[in-house]
């Protein structure tokens, strides 16, 4: 049996959908960008537990109660060959911070990319979070310098992805 301050981790379930979506909601809200969330726990539900899952979760538990979490996907360098691991959100609850979950969840996932033969971690950082960045700097998780996060999304997106060279459908 776990003591009440033992930090568990274990992989994150279905029912573990709307924890994990509120999770997501107040790491909006921490970085002032909540209306950049669209997605619902549905969405959650459907593309991370569903047939084909586009995501994996690790939770962090301290005696029983949910304590923060890791969503991340695999990746893949061509200019290593090498498969990797993309950190999409670490979250850790207010009153848990400063007891190294986020670290541990970050070196779990890590252990498990590289059992399965990866050999890099990689994660995006919102531009005014200056005490994520110094955590990632602790743990050695540097800035790219020669690297820069693009993007396009929602309408924009669709209308280039439908569109082709000729604009013809393929």
């Amino acid at each position: 049996m776990s003591k009440p301050s033992e930090v568990r981790l274990r992989p994150g379930r279905v029912e573990d959908v709307d924890t994990i979506h509120a999770s997501i909601l107040k790491l909006g809200t921490h970085i002032g960008a909540p209306e950049e969330i669209i997605s619902t726990a549905d969405d959650l539900r459907r593309y991370g537990f569903g047939e084909k899952p586009a995501f994996s979760t690790l939770i962090a538990e301290v005696g029983g109660e949910f304590a923060g979490l890791c969503l991340y996907f695999p990746i893949f360098s061509t200019w290593m060959g090498r498969p990797g691991v993309y950190v999409q959100d670490l979250y850790v609850e207010d009153r848990f911070r400063g007891r190294k979950i986020g670290e541990r969840l970050l070196r779990h996932v890590a252990a498990q990319c590289r059992k399965d033969g990866g050999a890099y971690l990689r994660l995006s950082v919102d531009a005014d979070n200056e005490g994520a960045k110094s955590f990632y700097e602790r743990l050695g998780i540097a800035w790219s310098s020669y690297e820069q996060t693009q993007k396009i999304t929602g309408e924009a997106f669709f209308a280039f992805a439908d569109a082709t060279e000729n604009g013809e459908q393929e």
